[in-house]
C-alpha cells in the first residue's frame, strides 16, 4: 500500500475553462482542480470547518462552508477507482481527477472503517472520519452527465480524514494501516446511510467519537425521529 501521488490544486474559476469535461458552471470558484505535487508536502491539522481550509500545505479550499476543517483536513481515493471510472467512462482519469489530495494504490479506502488509522511515510498519522458526498461542484467539474446518481449508486465515495499526527508526505510514500477499530462502519457503509439507504444510520453510531460531527448528529436526529414515531404508534400513547 502506498501513495501514487499527493495532489494540490488551486482557485480556479468558470474563465479557466480546461477542466477534464470542458467547463465549469458561470461564476463559480473552485478549488477542486489538484494536481501532483513534484516534492513533499507538509499536512498538518487546519482548524475548525467554516474557517480552516486544506490540510496540506500549498492546497486551496474555496467554499469553507462546506469543505476543509480538521475532520475533512485531507481526502483520499484510490487508483483502483479510478481505473474503473476511466472504463466506464471512456476517457483518461490522471491523479487529482476526483479532487483528491491522496491518490492511493493498494489500499482499500472504501472498506476502511470510520476511527482507523494510517500511517504514511515516516510521521503523519490520519484517521478516517467520513465519505465524500458528491456535490454540483464535482458534477460540474466532471462534466458527465448524471454524475452525481452515477456516483452515488457505486458508494465508492473515497475518505476524508483527520491529521492524528502532522507531518510531510511524497508520492511513493508507504501506508500502514496502524489501528482498526473492532467495530464494522466502513467508509463505504456510512454513504449509503447518508444517501440512499438511511435505515443505516442507527448502526453508523457504532464508530462512537471517530465519526465526523456532522455525520453524528444527522445520524442521532433520525433515531429521536424515528423513536418519537414508534411512540405515537404505541397504544395509549
Amino acid at each position: 500500500m502506498h501513495l501514487i501521488s499527493v495532489n494540490t490544486g488551486r482557485d480556479r474559476t468558470s474563465d479557466d475553462r480546461s477542466g477534464p469535461g470542458g467547463a465549469f458552471a458561470d461564476g463559480l470558484r473552485t478549488g477542486i482542480d489538484k494536481r501532483p505535487a513534484t516534492g513533499p508536502v507538509a499536512v498538518a491539522a487546519p482548524g475548525p470547518k467554516g474557517v480552516a481550509g486544506s490540510g496540506l500545505a500549498g492546497d486551496t479550499v474555496v467554499n469553507l462552508r462546506h469543505h476543509g476543517g480538521d475532520h475533512q483536513a485531507v481526502y483520499a481515493f484510490a487508483r483502483e477507482d479510478l481505473d474503473g471510472w476511466e472504463r466506464e467512462l471512456g476517457r483518461r482519469l490522471p491523479d487529482g481527477s476526483f479532487g483528491e489530495n491522496l491518490t492511493t494504490g493498494g489500499l482499500d479506502v472504501n472498506g476502511a472503517r470510520i476511527g482507523e488509522r494510517w500511517r504514511i511515510g515516516t510521521d503523519l498519522v490520519l484517521e478516517v472520519a467520513s465519505p465524500r458526498i458528491p456535490c454540483r461542484t464535482f458534477a460540474d467539474w466532471l462534466g458527465e452527465a448524471g454524475w452525481i446518481r452515477r456516483f452515488t449508486q457505486q458508494a465508492a465515495p473515497g475518505a476524508y480524514l483527520r491529521v492524528v499526527t502532522p507531518g510531510e508526505i511524497r508520492a511513493g510514500d508507504p501506508v500502514t494501516v496502524v489501528h482498526r477499530p473492532g467495530h464494522e462502519v466502513s467508509v463505504s457503509v456510512v454513504f449509503r446511510a447518508m444517501t440512499t439507504e438511511r435505515a443505516l444510520l442507527p448502526a453508523v453510531l457504532a464508530a462512537g467519537d471517530a465519526l465526523d460531527p456532522e455525520v453524528r448528529r444527522k445520524a442521532l436526529t433520525y433515531v429521536e425521529r424515528q423513536e418519537a414515531g414508534t411512540a405515537r404508534q404505541e397504544p395509549g400513547a
